[in-house]
């Protein structure tokens, strides 16, 4: 069993930046990804990385913006925000996929965070 525990949301201006954190119990060596779900809307791929951290994958609305990384030592996955638009807001889930390989469906997740709310201003 993976417990994920999302950290690192808040209310921020557009351009500012945030880091959301993600604390996993145990050693996770799993695929990890980042989804998000705004206020009456699906809940949608934003980054994932692959299992030994040399692959990863950005949705096209946060490409450029957005980076996913891990520390294996800690356990933890984070995403770097820049740049946030208030188009980025939305609650933030992290998600662990039991597999070598990244994946952008949240069905193929079979571990997921409570998540961290973030809210970006005009």
């Amino acid at each position: 069993q993976v417990q994920l525990v999302e950290s690192g949301g808040g209310l921020v201006q557009a351009g500012d930046s945030l880091r959301l954190s993600c604390a996993a119990s145990g050693r996770v060596r799993y695929a990890m990804g980042w989804f998000r779900q705004a206020p009456e809307k699906e809940r949608e791929f934003v980054s994932a990385m692959s299992w030994s951290g040399d692959s990863t994958y950005s949705a096209d609305s946060v490409k450029g913006r957005f980076t996913i990384s891990r520390d294996d030592a800690k356990n933890t996955v984070y995403l770097q925000m820049n740049s946030l638009k208030p188009e980025d807001t939305a609650v933030y889930y992290c998600a662990a996929h039991e597999s070598s390989w990244l994946s952008v469906f949240s069905y193929e997740y079979k571990y997921w965070g409570l998540g961290t709310q973030v809210t970006v201003s005009s």
